[in-house]
């Protein structure tokens, strides 16, 4: 059964207050949400297994541990997923990289899937499915199926800001994936965006309108 993580640590907490605030440009904006990435995959990969090895140090033998197997993959949502993706990289660099592209019908709020590529042994690796805003959880729902239709069944799903309303969709449709999420708000608005929330996420980082 997958379980619902909520980032308490004090510098998550802290990097998502100046996310909020309005008046926080897209640049700052941009490296917060690589910085809050970073420190959510450093907690959600804390079960990756291990494996034992030998190295010499300068004064002799050694055992340690490395990560075993295939390590890691990360799939954003586009296109506001992306903005999570190099925090990630930073702490694993030789993890892989897909991207599924949805985008939310204005009239009926349902995604709409435009794009999908997996790394061809996303399979075998535990797969981090990225999207800094849980709303409604529609698209991450699709995102998830669409996964799961490919093989992928090793899942976590990162979220910066969740709705209570996104949490409950997620963990009906997918009870086996566990979610983290840096903080749950109050509620979905009419429009279905969250409440207090920080306002559309990919236009903050990407300085559109």
């Amino acid at each position: 059964m997958g379980e619902l993580h909520v980032m308490d640590h004090p510098l998550v907490q802290h990097k998502v207050s100046v996310l909020r605030n309005k008046e926080t440009g897209s640049k700052q904006f941009r490296e917060l949400v690589e910085e809050i990435a970073m420190l959510m995959a450093y907690d959600a990969t804390r079960d990756l297994p291990l494996e034992e090895i030998e190295v010499e140090t300068p004064l002799g033998p050694a055992k340690t541990k490395v990560v075993a197997g295939k390590k890691l993959a990360v799939v954003p949502i586009l296109r506001a997923g992306l903005g999570m993706v190099d925090g990630i990289l930073s702490l694993v660099p030789s993890a892989k990289v897909g991207h599924i592209g949805l985008y939310r019908d204005p009239e009926t709020k349902l995604p709409v899937e435009y794009y999908c590529k997996l790394p061809l042994d996303a399979e075998q690796r535990l797969t981090l499915v990225l999207d800094p805003m849980l709303a409604t959880g529609g698209s991450a729902v699709d995102a998830i199926s669409q996964l799961k239709k490919y093989g992928v069944e090793n899942l976590k799903l990162l979220n910066i800001i969740a709705a209570p309303e996104g949490i409950e969709a997620v963990r009906k449709a997918h009870p086996d994936v566990d979610i983290y999420v840096a903080a749950v708000d109050e509620r979905l608005n009419d429009h279905a965006y969250i409440v207090p929330g920080l306002g559309d996420a990919g236009d903050r980082l990407f300085g559109t309108k």
